[in-house]
C-alpha cells in the first residue's frame, strides 16, 4: 500500500521515472537522471531531498521526518503514514528542486 501511494504521486510529476539502481527492492524515482525520491528496501518511509540542511533539521526537530540514511544531511525520510499533502508537497519540492539543477537542455524536454 504505501510504495503505491508514493509511486501514484511520484508518476503524476513531469519526467519522473522509476528505477532500482542498486538492485534488491529499492524503488529510486528519478527526473533527467537524477534521484528526487528513494524508498529503502528496509527502512520504511520515502527520502526526499529538501532545500538545505536548515530545512532538513526543522522538519526532523518538528517530527515531520526523520534524518534519511545514507544520504545527505539535507535529505531527510518521511514515514508512509505522513498526511497526504505533506507527502505530496515534499515530493513536488524534491522534484522541483532536481529540476531546476538540470541543465536547461533538459529542463526544456520535460515540459
Amino acid at each position: 500500500m504505501s510504495r503505491e501511494r508514493i509511486s501514484a504521486i511520484c508518476r503524476a510529476l513531469p519526467g519522473a521515472q522509476l528505477s532500482d539502481p542498486w538492485g534488491g527492492g529499492h524503488d529510486a524515482w528519478k527526473v533527467g537522471g537524477k534521484m528526487f525520491a528513494c524508498i529503502g528496501a528496509v527502512t520504511p518511509g520515502v527520502s526526499v531531498k529538501t532545500d538545505s540542511i536548515g530545512t532538513a533539521e526543522l522538519l526532523v526537530e518538528a517530527g515531520v521526518a526523520r534524518r534519511a540514511p545514507y544520504f545527505h544531511k539535507s535529505w531527510v525520510n518521511l514515514p508512509f503514514d505522513a498526511a497526504d499533502d505533506v507527502l505530496k508537497h515534499r515530493l513536488a519540492e524534491s522534484h522541483r528542486l532536481v529540476v531546476q539543477s538540470l541543465p536547461k537542455k533538459v529542463q526544456l524536454a520535460l515540459k
